[in-house]
């Protein structure tokens, strides 16, 4: 079994610009401990910045700066990979399981992000004293389960930017109830990383009212 971690891409340092050695340090922390700690597959190393970190980090330029919450963080995939690229962008990164937040918890310190803290917590359980400005998810639900769990945590003019696979168009037909319910607008699908990723990254972006 192949289990050589992935060479850096030569696009890798245009898109992280002058965080790029943050951006190294957690992808070596991700191939060294990711597996063992049940964050990332045993085939995962041999694409891990590809498939996992660059089409993360594309997403980036659609943050603006605010307070950001990137829903079931799990391996900080998209959140401490969007701290890292966004340090003018305050995260908290949701994640129910201990072990997932011990281990988000020990990569902001080691990669000495101020802007990120972890919650412990579902999404449906929190109640957040200041609401946020945009939500993030990658790998989480349909989109469909995924408006009730997030669109609550929003201020009014708040964005959802959550990542998709190339169903993405029908995950909106599919959720049409739950779009009109949370009263969510100017719904869309975005490609990114056209020409410069081996693999696209899809997001469904939707502003709350």
């Amino acid at each position: 079994m192949v289990d050589t971690l992935e060479a850096e891409p030569v696009v890798a340092a245009q898109l992280f610009g002058d965080r790029i050695d943050v951006a190294r340090e957690f992808t070596r922390h991700l191939a060294e401990q990711g597996e063992e700690l049940g964050l990332i597959g045993p085939l995962e190393l041999p694409r891990l910045w590809s498939r996992h970190i660059l089409n993360c980090v594309v997403v980036a330029p659609l943050l603006r700066p605010g307070l950001v919450g990137d829903v079931g963080s799990g391996a900080g995939l998209p959140g401490l990979v969007l701290a890292i690229a966004r340090p003018d962008v305050s995260f908290v990164l949701i994640e129910p399981m201990e072990r997932r937040v011990a281990w988000l918890t020990g990569q902001i310190a080691a990669l000495g992000l101020t802007n990120a803290t972890v919650l412990r917590a579902r999404a449906e359980d929190i109640r957040l004293n200041t609401p946020l400005d945009q939500v993030t998810a990658r790998a989480v639900s349909a989109f469909k389960t995924l408006i009730p769990l997030t669109a609550p945590l929003l201020r009014p003019g708040g964005e959802l930017v959550v990542m998709k696979g190339a169903g993405a168009a029908g995950e909106i037909n599919n959720a049409a109830k739950a779009i009109t319910r949370f009263r969510l607008r100017n719904v869309e699908v975005l490609t990114l990383g056209e020409g410069v990723l081996q693999d696209v990254t899809r997001v469904i972006r939707a502003t709350v009212e």
